[in-house]
Formats: structure tokens, C-alpha cells, sequence
């Protein structure tokens, strides 16, 4: 958890382009995979009911899963809610939320969130861009004792044995959508560093 507060620290002050500063924001605080935060577009955004909906042919899923699968939904904690509406005057007249530096029409690089992580001098053996979906993993798990059908369900994945996913329609909703709070009020405990250290001394 400190090593997790100093990375959330360095991306806060990353001196690079405000759009690539709020992709690392985005990655801490939904740990979707690369591909989804980087593709995300502004049609899917409701800021207002605090929830991202991204549809099922953009998930990494089955050829069968995106023609006929629901789509993912993502609550939005506060934090997440002011990274985006800090964002919208940037690229809010644009499709995509992280637009291409070189052209508006493709979303940002699949390069782009590594290469941050690197500038700030994050090894690729420390933090890569999906290794925020391994740190919320285990820390959702493991500091906050988060229930691991919540974890799965957020992290997209398919659910276990041959019939999972067409007989299991849970989606935790109201249980996401309070677990994406508490994981954004506890990456905000880490950042300040101190109230982590002492938690921990007393644990």
C-alpha cells in the first residue's frame, strides 16, 4: 500500500499531457483493462447517474459473447466523476475521451499509459497499464476484505464453468457501485501516505 500511494503521488504530479495524466487517474480508480480506458468515448459517459456503459462489442469477449452479450457498466465514485468532468473542456467536443495526440479520430496509443509510467520511472517490472487491474485485485481483496464476486464482476471476467455466464446473471450492482466508492476513498488514504503508515502500525 505505501509503494501503491507513491505511484498515485507521481501521477498526480505527471508533467505530460493532461489527458495521459487523467488515463492514469482512470486506471488507479476503475481498473478496466488498457484497452477499454483508452477507447473509452464520451457517449458512453453519464456523469450525472455516475456510470460508464461500455457496450459489449467493445469488451474483450467471444465473437458470440459480443454479437448477442450485455454491456459492461462501470459506476463512477466522485473521484472518478471530477477526473472526467476535469477532462471535458480538453476533449469533451471529440469521440474519444483520450484522443490521439497526433489525430482526433483514433484514441490514444496503446503505448501511452506504459510510457508514462516509465518517464515517471516505473519499471516495466514495477507498474504497467495492466498492472492496475492486478493492484485492485489484490488490495480490494486483501486490505478491504471486498467480496470477490464484487472484484470479478468489475474486472469483467467470465464466470467460472461451462454454463457461468449463461446462468449467472448477478451483476452486484449496488454492491460495485459501493466498493468503487470505498476503493476510490482508500486510493485517496493511500495517496496522503501517512494515514496508511499509522493504520498499519496500529493493525
Amino acid at each position: 500500500p505505501v509503494k501503491v500511494g507513491e505511484l498515485l503521488r507521481a501521477i498526480d504530479g505527471y508533467g505530460g499531457h493532461p489527458a495521459t495524466r487523467a488515463a492514469l487517474q482512470l486506471s488507479a480508480l476503475l481498473f478496466q483493462r488498457p484497452g477499454n480506458i483508452r477507447q473509452l468515448e464520451w457517449a458512453w459517459i453519464d456523469t450525472e447517474k455516475a456510470m460508464i456503459t461500455i457496450p459489449y462489442a467493445s469488451m474483450k469477449r467471444t465473437v458470440e459473447a459480443k454479437l448477442n452479450g450485455r454491456p459492461h457498466f462501470v459506476p463512477l465514485a466522485p473521484q472518478a466523476v471530477a477526473v472526467l468532468e476535469g477532462l471535458r473542456p480538453l476533449t469533451g467536443g471529440r469521440r474519444y475521451v483520450f484522443p490521439s495526440l497526433r489525430t482526433g479520430e483514433r484514441p490514444m496509443s496503446d503505448a501511452t499509459i506504459n510510457a508514462a509510467l516509465r518517464r515517471m520511472g516505473f519499471a516495466a517490472d514495477e507498474q504497467s497499464a495492466h498492472g492496475f487491474r492486478a493492484l485492485a485485485r489484490t488490495l480490494l481483496g486483501e486490505e478491504l476484505d471486498t467480496e470477490p464476486d464484487f472484484i470479478e464482476a468489475q474486472l469483467a471476467h467470465a464466470k467460472s464453468g461451462p454454463l457461468g455466464s449463461a446462468y449467472d446473471r448477478t451483476s452486484f450492482m449496488r454492491q460495485r457501485t459501493a466498493m468503487m466508492i470505498q476503493w476510490a476513498n482508500y486510493l485517496d488514504k493511500l495517496r496522503r501516505g501517512a494515514d496508511v503508515i499509522e493504520l498499519r502500525r496500529a493493525g
